[in-house]
């Protein structure tokens, strides 16, 4: 680390499954840190034992950072961060760079940088790609929005957490080409669990399906960790929610409505999310889909695990 980066104080907030591996991340390679509680106090407690500094409100954590870090859900909990009473718009000072890490609406990033650019302070979108696994090991892909000098600053503390970085283009674009990035992966997830069900339907187990797909040219480590679930009952494997797959597909047709192209794809795959969404629980994953689809056709995908049938 060099003497310049060395002098940037670093804010965070959001340590959800991902901000917290981030956080650890930052503080572990010398940043000065100071992060947002939560209710849940094990990772405030984590970061602290390494060094980090807690404050209470947002505002707070803007008035210690030169660059804060967002990673929380959606543009509905960032914009509330950054405007609401005691938000980082009351403490931030001119020369602060704003990172989201979250899933935007491109559509609030570009606006919010408009907005913050009146007052001297750069916004860039830097959202992520991996799993939890992959944040607390520093080995996440991001993919990162802004002007080539804002980008320059905010690099090194980025390589903290992230074993690739894209410089996707200007603030927007990373928010952009996240959307894109789900859009597939969630479609693959869409359609592993229609297969599923109508394999099983007509016949052919997982396990068996699995034995052609597997090692195969339709073969790819999202189906090895979406699998997981189906056949081992590995809650664990693939940690992105329902709830927030569902999130970021209506922002991938809020953006394709905006530049006027049909997306019946995007549709579709929105709406294999949206009945697992209505009817499951809060806490359920990406790879559980394939229960809910099969529930929906009449057959059971719900994976055993240890002889006990498992429950979503």
């Amino acid at each position: 680390m060099n003497t310049t980066t060395a002098r940037e104080k670093i804010g965070f907030i959001g340590l959800g499954l991902m901000g917290h591996g981030i956080a650890k991340n930052i503080v572990d390679k010398g940043y000065p840190l100071t992060f947002l509680g939560r209710k849940n106090r094990k990772p405030a407690e984590d970061l602290l034992g390494r060094g980090a500094r807690e404050a209470s409100t947002s505002r707070d954590v803007a008035v210690a950072s030169d660059i804060v870090f967002i990673c929380v859900t959606g543009s509905r909990e960032v914009e509330a961060i950054i405007r609401g009473p005691g938000g980082l718009k009351e403490g931030l000072k001119k020369g602060s760079v704003v990172v989201d890490c979250s899933t935007s609406d491109p559509v609030s990033t570009v606006a919010l940088a408009a907005e913050l650019k009146a007052l001297g302070i750069d916004y860039v979108d830097a959202p992520l790609s991996r799993t939890p696994k992959e944040a607390w090991e520093g080995t996440l892909d991001a993919m990162v929005g802004a002007p080539d000098a804002v980008f320059a600053r905010v690099k090194p503390v980025i390589e903290t957490w992230a074993g690739r970085i894209v410089h996707i283009g200007d603030t927007g674009d990373g928010h952009r080409m996240k959307l894109l990035n789900n859009f597939i992966s969630l479609g693959y997830a869409a359609i592993y669990s229609e297969a599923l069900a109508l394999a099983e339907k007509v016949g052919i187990s997982p396990p068996r399906f699995d034995s052609v797909i597997r090692n195969g040219r339709m073969d790819c480590g999202f189906y090895q960790t979406f699998m997981r679930w189906t056949l081992e009952g590995d809650r664990d494997a693939h940690k992105f929610t329902i709830a927030n797959a569902f999130k970021d597909l209506t922002y991938l047709e809020s953006m394709a409505g905006a530049a006027g192209i049909a997306n019946p794809l995007g549709n579709a795959t929105k709406n294999s999310f949206a009945g697992a969404h209505a009817t499951g629980p809060a806490e359920q994953f990406v790879p559980m889909l394939a229960t809910h689809i099969g529930k929906v056709n009449g057959v059971d995908l719900m994976p055993t695990k240890d002889g006990k049938k498992q429950t979503i």
